[in-house]
């Protein structure tokens, strides 16, 4: 079952300059930046009232999202859904014909366990699982 819409995933080019509009254009609070190495980005998460947008700047030129910046420009990349048992969903919808990206979860930011959902299967939209610790409570 889908808890929530957990994040809003954007591509940019840079975090430092894709915060002049957020941050101060549209007054949304930064929560803090990581890296993750496992997905090759740099992260910065904004606060933006019942959801959050994740902004994702790429750490070199052959991570994914710097592909994706390339062949599309920046822009929203993916649609975060909040899970329990992220292993669970993604065998669940593996056994439904939905073809992953990630058969296992990934470590995502903020701890978060991460899995992508292959757009060829989804109607063209990139899915994500994110199952956090303490899933359900507000972060």
């Amino acid at each position: 079952m889908i808890e929530k819409i957990d994040h809003i995933g954007i591509a940019v080019k840079s975090i430092d300059q894709s915060l002049e509009y957020y941050r101060d254009v549209l007054g949304m609070n930064l929560e803090g930046c990581e890296t993750v190495e496992s997905q090759g980005v740099t992260v910065a998460f904004l606060n933006a009232g019942n959801t959050r947008l994740e902004l994702l700047e790429p750490l070199s030129e052959d991570s994914p999202v710097a592909k994706f910046i390339s062949k599309r420009g920046e822009g929203i990349h993916h649609l975060a859904l909040g899970v329990k048992d992220i292993q669970g969903r993604i065998d669940e919808v593996k056994a439904k014909g939905i073809k992953m990206i990630n058969d296992e979860p990934k470590n995502g930011a903020h701890n978060a366990k991460v899995a992508f959902l292959h757009p060829k299967s989804t109607g063209g939209v990139l899915f994500e699982f994110c199952e956090r610790d303490g899933q359900g409570e507000e972060h």
